[in-house]
Parts: structure tokens; C-alpha cells; sequence
């Protein structure tokens, strides 16, 4: 299962949210997705995307100020 790191921290909205929709584009089904982001906003955001896109959400985590969603890629057709 291929990992794709995604380092969002520093970005503001909607930054890590569209550098985690770049990342899913070139993802395949059965790939983790593993966004790190600063801004607070990412953790609502992510949810919304995950409902939206309906992938599954594996974990999110924050840690020193620092978000970790992991996501595992389900809904590519």
C-alpha cells in the first residue's frame, strides 16, 4: 500500500485541503494519503472532504500544533 505524504504545514485554508485533493489525484484505490497541516481550520476541512469524496478517514490527530489526517483512498473510480 503506497504512502503520499503531504506537508501542508504552514499553509492556510484552503491550502492543505487543496494540496490533499492534488495528492488524491494521482492516488489509487488502497493508497494513505497522510496530510500534516498547522492551520486550524484543516480538521473541520478535511471532514468535509472526506464526506464529500468518500474516502475513509483513518485517523486525525493533533500533536504540538500539528495535524495529522490519515486517509485512506477508497472512491476512485
Amino acid at each position: 500500500m503506497p504512502e503520499i505524504t503531504v506537508d501542508a504545514r504552514g499553509m492556510a485554508c484552503p491550502g492543505p485541503i487543496s494540496a490533499l485533493t492534488r495528492a488524491y489525484r494521482n492516488a489509487q484505490n488502497g493508497d494513505i494519503i497522510i496530510v500534516l497541516a498547522t492551520d486550524p481550520g484543516f480538521k473541520p476541512d478535511v471532514q468535509a472532504w472526506i464526506e464529500k469524496t468518500r474516502n475513509e478517514l483513518v485517523s486525525l490527530t493533533e500533536e504540538g500544533g500539528v495535524i495529522k489526517a490519515v486517509i485512506k483512498v477508497t472512491a476512485k473510480k
